[in-house]
């Protein structure tokens, strides 16, 4: 049985390794990432799915501007577990996804992908012909979904990030979580 819920904090270990088995490497190289990079996730969508308690299926919308004063969201990383691929998880994750954004009254969602799969959810590339990633990105990728109809006539320029930043520990958490681990270690060493 596939459950979806609201991502948690104690879920971001198996969140990174899900990603990590599903893109590799790669896949903080990718222009999006730029966009996602020392940001925290729109608020209230970050979901995850679950079987039997362990995380096979992630997906997160993320503030941005498409163009400048046109706000949107992004869509990504969506992944699936590879062994639980092909099970419907990764729609059900983009449905619950865009149902969220809509209640909360987003207009628009974009997100870099291949428009086959994308476009059963109504996503196109006909409203990002103006739009460009700040990195390589395939323009035919790029695709959008008004969640308002004409959410994005006239989106023009540059997409940019615009959601709050994530919290950086200051560096007393730093040397004090350092000095935890070491007295950790030295416990176990004797």
């Amino acid at each position: 049985m596939i459950a979806i819920r609201h991502e948690k904090i104690s879920d971001f270990a198996a969140r990174e390794a899900l990603l990590d088995r599903a893109y590799g490497p790669s896949r903080f190289a990718k222009t999006s990432a730029r966009l996602r990079e020392d940001r925290v996730p729109a608020e209230g969508l970050s979901f995850v799915a679950t079987a039997r308690g362990r995380i096979v299926g992630t997906v997160r919308l993320w503030n941005v501007a498409a163009g400048p004063g046109q706000a949107a969201l992004l869509l990504g990383p969506l992944a699936v577990d590879p062994a639980c691929q092909k099970r419907g998880i990764g729609a059900a994750l983009m449905q619950r996804a865009i149902e969220a954004a809509r209640t909360l009254g987003h207009r628009a969602v974009l997100l870099v992908g291949d428009a086959p799969y994308y476009g059963r959810f109504g996503f196109s590339a006909a409203a990002t012909a103006s739009l460009w990633m700040p990195g390589p990105y395939e323009q035919t990728r790029l695709l959008a979904l008004e969640l308002v109809p004409g959410a994005l006539n006239g989106a023009r320029g540059l997409i940019g990030a615009t959601g709050a930043l994530a919290a950086k520990p200051g560096i007393a958490a730093m040397v004090a979580a350092d000095a935890k681990a070491v007295n950790k270690r030295t416990r176990r060493a004797a």
